[in-house]
Order: C-alpha cells, then structure tokens, then sequence
C-alpha cells in the first residue's frame, strides 16, 4: 500500500482536528503538517515536502488558490486537492490553473475524500461530480471558441468559398454555384491559402474540416 504524506490547511482548528482524525483512520495516510493561513501553508509545505495538501481556498494571509500556485511551483512532486465550501466557477477554474490535482466540496463523505487523495497520489486528477459538467461544458465552450478564431481572418464570402472548396469543386463549378466569376473565385482562394497559411487546396480543405467550419456559416 502507497504511504501518502499529508498536509492540512484550514483557518479553523476544528476542522483541521476533524480531517486529521478521519484521515489517519486510512493505514496509507500520514499527516505531517497542518496550517492555518496561506503564508504559513507554503512556508510548512517547503519544510515537510509532503506527498499530498489539502487546502481550502479562503484563507487569512491570501488565497489557498494563490498557496496552490506557490507549492506546486516550489514543489512539483506535491499535489494538492482543495477542499471548499465554494462550488463557484470561477474558483474551480482558477484552481486547475493554478495546479491542483483535485477540487471537492466539503459536502462530500469522507470515503469519497479518500478516494480523492488517492488518486491525487497516483497522478490522477479528481473533481468532485457536481461540478463534472461545469468542466465539461467550459472545454466545450474554448473549443468553440478556439474554432472560430481559426476563421477570423476570412470574410464572409471567403467562408463560403472554402467550403465549397471542402465539398473538391473546382473553381468553375464554385463560380457557379456562387455567382461569382471565375477569375473572382481564384483570387478568393488564393487569398484564402495565404491567410490559413496553407499550401494547397487540400490542406485548405483539411483545416476547414478539422475546425468545423460548417457550424459557422
């Protein structure tokens, strides 16, 4: 069984006194230091160098998302899991970007907070469930995002030139299909490449496909 040494940080003993009484119940867990603020969470983690901290996020001396930062930059072995009350999304995100390995509320049962330090000790990331679709739907939103930047150089008609391009017209039956002249369509395509910075029609084709270009026409 992996031996997992552990950090506490909570501005309230009792809660710290709590987790502390829970945790070494599990015969892999150890905890080494606890902390009461911010300040003193990163100064004991460079101390102990402990395998696993659980945070939460409002504490004195600065945030616990700011405490995260800190040790996962001085530390990189340490994962750290926070442990809140705040399901705000802005908080979740601002977590992950700052390194931790686990977001859960303090609502959870203790066998899930096991499992959550668990898997913050084998590598894994771990999110409590409620807030899984709030992720979800955050990746799905910068996807969309990130595909419509792919075309922000183009015009609209540029648009409907590629894909008709995608659909391996030619430039005739472009021309016709748009009612464009022939010679139009080929300056929109060759202006199209340059600002894709592509080499063909082919890899033209290709981008356009890979960023869905028909869910933005």
């Amino acid at each position: 069984m992996t031996h997992l040494r552990i950090m506490l940080v909570d501005d309230h003993e009792v809660v710290r006194l709590g987790l502390k009484s829970l945790l070494e119940r599990h015969p892999g867990f150890e905890v080494v230091a606890e902390a009461g603020s911010a300040t003193e969470a990163v100064k004991k983690a460079v101390v102990h160098k402990p395998d696993i901290v659980v945070m939460d996020i409002r504490l004195p001396g600065g945030s616990g998302i700011e405490a995260c930062q800190q040790i996962t930059q001085e530390l990189p072995d340490t994962k750290v899991v926070m442990l809140t009350s705040y399901a705000e999304d802005e908080m979740l995100f601002s977590a992950i970007r700052a390194g931790a390995a686990g977001y859960v509320l303090k609502q959870i049962g203790g066998e899930d907070l096991v499992r959550a330090i668990e898997a913050a000790g084998r590598g894994e990331a771990s999110l409590d469930p409620a807030l899984t679709q709030r992720v979800f739907a955050e990746v799905r939103k910068a996807v969309r995002k990130e595909e419509a930047s792919a075309f922000a150089a183009l015009t609209p008609q540029e648009m409907h030139v590629l894909l008709q391009v995608t659909e391996g017209k030619t430039n005739r039956e472009i021309a016709d299909a748009l009612f464009l002249g022939e010679g139009t369509v080929r300056n929109y395509v060759s202006s199209i490449l340059s600002k894709l910075s592509v080499s063909n029609r082919a890899e033209a084709a290709a981008f356009a496909v890979e960023h869905h270009l028909k869910d933005y026409l």
